[in-house]
């Protein structure tokens, strides 16, 4: 009788690599609380898994990741005592071939067979029947079907029916309803979220230009004039890119810098501030963008590590701008300093789901007890930085109405010196932005992030308190 040493020897023998990176990126997440997209290339690299073989891991990996609870539901129907009877290291390989079974063109012989080798070699031959028995019956139907029989029912709870359809947490997903109103286009958003993005460059101003940048199998960006979309290639290899001349930046975010940059603002236009700055994209699109109205961009973050980010992203720039390690709640400035200001505040980054496919399953409801005072004392903090006739951009990387409508509104009640304006109008070539005044931008209408904007302006009058 061969002993289970020799048969777990076996099994790592055949074991095909691209799985098993795929497999061992997803224990290094869970085990270790690490990020995907740090694990997964490294991997990839220390083990020689290229071409196909590092496509076929990287789809596998991070789209299991996506779709993890949207799995589980099915999971939970096949397995007796549900998923939390499960040994983490074989819920991670279901997930694997669950993943293969019903959203890759994988076939059902190959996805089972591959996944009980999988368990046989990392946990033992105790677990490959349950393993082999419970992938089967998964394949027996599509993700579809599944989701109609473990699924609240669609009409009579909607967010409840999406979370598992597009495997979200259901938070998230009555937070998007919120804020979309309709359950049609949430679906639109939510399906957008479980696909990966492509990469976006950004030129920064007078050091590079797009022309430039279009030679690197490279197209012109939708909406922002500094922005080109890479169908393929590793924008670390690209020249300008290693030299910071340009750098890698969702469009949302050049977008957002724009806001800012177009407003019109009386009078002095000689100082800017990015109060939020790291790790300095935004600062550097801003820079660039000052620069060609001898103004000059001051950027802050709290974080000293991260300040220094901005300091290695700003190197391009002849002179260096002015990077400070300082609390925007607790400026190192005077009042009223400057003419404009960007609060990039920190935030629950639901509106950058896609890039971090593990980011879904970290982010807490209760995550926005700390954020939103953060949010609000910043933003009032900016606007007591800028001076009357100046403006203040407010952003966020999230469409949760607590972080974005909720916060700004908040501050206008607070104070009387202080309005905000349309900022859909500083984007007049980019459509469906919301309601207004505010900007919301999203990854099914504009295939960005869904990045927020809201722009106000200092004018006569007081703060609360004064």
């Amino acid at each position: 009788m061969t002993s289970p040493v020799a048969r777990r020897a076996r099994a790592r023998a055949v074991l095909d690599p691209a799985r098993q990176v795929a497999y061992d990126a997803l224990r290094t997440v869970d085990s270790q609380d690490a990020y995907l997209n740090l694990v997964l290339p490294r991997l990839l690299t220390e083990r020689e898994v290229t071409g196909r073989d590092a496509a076929f891991a990287t789809e596998l990996a991070n789209g299991t990741t996506r779709m993890q609870s949207g799995y589980d539901a099915v999971l939970d129907a096949c397995v007796s005592g549900g998923v939390q009877a499960l040994q983490p290291a074989v819920l991670t390989a279901l997930r694997l071939g669950c993943h293969q079974l019903l959203s890759m063109r994988v076939s059902p012989h190959a996805a089972v067979t591959t996944t009980v080798e999988l368990v046989r070699s990392a946990v033992g031959e105790r677990p490959v029947r349950l393993v082999n028995a419970v992938l089967r019956r998964v394949g027996e139907q599509p993700f579809v079907d599944w989701v109609s029989q473990v699924a609240p029912d669609r009409a009579a709870d909607p967010a409840g029916h999406l979370a598992v359809r597009h495997s979200h947490p259901r938070w998230v997903v009555q937070a998007f309803l919120d804020t979309l109103q309709t359950v049609a286009e949430t679906e639109a958003a939510l399906a957008a979220d479980n696909v990966a993005p492509a990469v976006s460059l950004v030129v920064r101003p007078g050091l590079c230009t797009v022309e430039e940048l279009l030679g690197y199998d490279g197209r012109r960006g939708r909406w922002s004039p500094y922005a080109v979309q890479l169908d393929s290639g590793d924008p670390g290899g690209i020249p300008q890119v290693r030299s910071a001349r340009a750098g890698v930046q969702d469009e949302g975010s050049q977008l957002t810098a724009l806001v800012l940059a177009r407003a019109e603002v009386a009078g002095r236009d000689r100082r800017w501030l990015d109060m939020c700055a790291g790790p300095g994209g935004k600062a550097a699109l801003l820079t660039g963008l000052a620069a060609e109205r001898d103004a000059v961009v001051v950027a802050a973050d709290r974080q000293l590590h991260r300040a220094k980010l901005v300091r290695q992203t700003l190197r391009a720039y002849s002179a260096t701008p002015p990077v400070v390690a300082a609390d925007g709640t607790q400026p190192a400035w005077a009042p009223e300093t400057f003419d404009r200001v960007l609060v990039d505040a920190p935030c629950s980054g639901l509106g950058a789901l896609r890039r971090r496919p593990e980011s879904r399953w970290r982010h807490r409801p209760d995550d926005l007890d700390g954020l939103v005072p953060l949010q609000t004392a910043l933003l009032s903090s900016a606007l007591s930085a800028v001076r009357p006739g100046g403006v203040v951009a407010y952003a966020t990387c999230s469409p949760h109405r607590a972080e974005t409508r909720g916060v700004v509104g908040t501050v206008l009640a607070q104070r009387t010196d202080v309005r905000e304006e349309d900022a859909r109008a500083l984007l007049p070539d980019v459509p469906d932005l919301g309601p207004g005044p505010s900007v919301q931008l999203w990854p099914h209408r504009h295939g960005t992030d869904a990045m927020f904007v809201s722009l106000l302006r200092r004018v006569a009058g007081s703060a609360a308190g004064d």
